[in-house]
């Protein structure tokens, strides 16, 4: 935890963990106030956890969420007068500290003179020139940052893979990845930590040992677009001018979509494989669970990785057929969607092992709340009469799958279509409206399957397509929906799904080596020991392997 001192009573910083609560009561906070929204990253601690350890240090603990780059007057009067009430030191909390800052400073205006904000704000390592004309009530431009050939919103799989790709074909392009988060994770692996097969550890990289060189990165958070004036905003409000612009942030984890579910994560019985310090607490139940009842949840689509949530159940079942207590445990799959998996070729294998397992399957049924003390979920399902009824299930262990949505700052901007996702040519993921804009990844509209596979083949085909344009071409590449789902059925066998748009089964190795149909060990090879080497040293690193983008004379 990296405390800043803004004032004699404040303090600021970037995302607490549990653990910090105890070290700011050593210091004399005596209230917490947090604004950084619930689900906006991966690795983010619930609100939830950091009120109930701030209870038992007897600090208050408040709630002001503000999105990135939208901070409102009225959210920073809110913020200035839990500052009025407080009896002791506050300490304020976002994503970076950024926003807990610029509430302050613009709570403070008028109480004490301009310089001596944007002076104190500088002290403590924020930069608060791009909101000092509103402090100050006076009009004035913006601070503009520099112009580069291409901006990438997002340094996850999909932004560092297409910034190495355009690197690896001109490396004199200017390129610019705005991410503000220092550590980068290997999110497929999350699976296996949650069977015992990874470590934590081994998903997880710094994000400055993965920036390709000869690319810039701007340690901040994107906050919204100006597609009219070829502009980022930036938290803080500064902007950043692009001549082509990369849309790549990922997804939101809706953990507050799910009644109750943030309050009891961790604990109860309730994990999931989406979060990094979840997964371990999956294997530490499957290990521990003797006999009772385990339920396994899906949301409705999109989500990342659809193939997730029932890995999970594969998995922990194979572990529980091993050691010879699945006779005990009354395994059960709740799908929100009306099927097990979305391309009928690979259903067959994937339903021997739901009966060798003896799990029930329950379709149409999306869950809505979790009361972890009582450890029973509820979820929505249509009666017979055609109407919305709440039916309730008691668990002993629950592994939950989020919704998921864009994250905020992409559903409030231009980019998107009605349903919120960036809106893209499902053939050039380039903008239906904006022609130097392109999406990658999970978050772009195509209708593909949200996967890293998917992004390794994305990428390259983004790359070479901008090139295109730079060029004056007019010939692009096409994406033909590639994605891959290996389904991890047992420990050491894994049913590697390849397929396109339409559920076209596109598969990338000889069928006498793997048969994507069927459960292989060479397939879990692949996932186990392949896989993380590609993606670590080729994908993050412009190495094309097994990807060759085809230009098409129909563009």
């Amino acid at each position: 935890m990296n405390i800043k001192d803004l004032s004699p009573n404040l303090t600021v910083s970037e995302q607490l963990l549990v653990s910090d609560v105890s070290e700011l009561e050593k210091r004399g906070v005596r209230t917490i106030i947090c604004n950084r929204p619930e689900g906006e990253g991966v690795d983010q601690t619930p609100f939830a956890d950091i009120q109930n350890a701030a209870k038992e240090h007897d600090i208050e603990c408040h709630y002001l969420p503000v999105i990135a780059g939208k901070v409102r007057d009225e959210e920073a009067a809110a913020f200035g007068e839990l500052l009025k009430t407080a009896n002791y030191s506050v300490h304020a909390y976002c994503r970076s500290g950024m926003r807990s800052t610029t509430l302050w400073a613009l709570s403070q205006a008028g109480q004490q003179p301009l310089a001596n904000i944007v002076a104190s704000a500088k002290a403590a390592g924020y930069d608060m020139s791009g909101v000092a004309t509103r402090i100050a009530g006076t009009s004035g431009e913006i601070h503009k940052l520099d112009c580069y050939d291409v901006v990438i919103v997002g340094g996850g799989a999909a932004g560092i893979s297409t910034a190495s790709s355009l690197l690896a074909r001109d490396n004199s392009l200017s390129i610019a990845i705005i991410e503000p988060a220092e550590k980068h994770y290997y999110q497929p692996g999350w699976t296996m930590v949650g069977a015992g097969v990874f470590t934590p550890q081994q998903t997880k990289r710094e994000m400055s040992a993965l920036i390709p060189k000869g690319a810039k990165w701007i340690k901040a958070a994107a906050a919204a677009f100006d597609p009219e004036k070829n502009t980022v905003v930036l938290e803080g409000c500064l902007l950043i001018k692009y001549a082509r612009l990369v849309v790549a942030p990922g997804i939101k984890l809706n953990w507050e979509g799910i009644e109750g579910l943030s309050e009891t994560l961790g604990k109860n019985g309730v994990t999931s494989n989406y979060h990094y310090d979840l997964a371990p607490y999956t294997w530490e139940l499957v290990q521990n669970l003797q006999g009772g009842r385990a339920l396994f949840t899906q949301p409705p689509m999109p989500i990342k990785c659809a193939g997730a949530p029932q890995k999970a159940m594969y998995l922990s079942s194979d572990y529980w057929f091993k050691n010879d207590c699945i006779d005990n445990i009354d395994i059960e799959f709740y799908n929100a969607g009306a099927v097990l998996f979305g391309v009928a070729d690979y259903l067959p294998a994937l339903e021997q092992y739901v009966a060798k397992y003896k799990a029930s399957l329950n379709f149409n049924h999306k869950l809505v709340k979790i009361d972890g003390d009582k450890k029973t979920a509820y979820f929505e399902i249509t009666n017979t009469e055609g109407q919305p009824e709440i039916i309730s299930r008691e668990f002993d262990m629950i592994h939950v799958c989020p919704p998921q949505v864009a994250p905020d700052f992409i559903r409030s901007s231009p980019l998107v279509d009605d349903a919120g996702w960036v809106d893209v040519d499902p053939n050039t993921l380039r903008h239906k409206r904006f022609a130097n804009i392109w999406s990658l990844g999970d978050v772009a509209n195509s209708p593909n399957a949200k996967t890293m596979a998917a992004v390794r083949v994305q990428a390259p085909i983004v790359a070479t397509n901008i090139l295109a344009d730079i060029k004056g071409e007019q010939h692009l590449a096409h994406y033909n929906g590639y994605g891959s789902c290996p389904l991890t059925v047992e420990r050491g066998k894994i049913v590697l799904a390849e397929f396109g748009y339409g559920g076209k089964l596109l598969p990338s190795l000889p069928k006498w080596l793997i048969n994507g149909t069927k459960p292989s060990r060479a397939a879990w090879f692949l996932k186990e020991k392949m896989l993380p080497f590609i993606y670590w040293q080729g994908m993050l690193k412009g190495k094309e392997w097994l990807v060759s983008p085809k230009v098409s004379n129909d563009s």
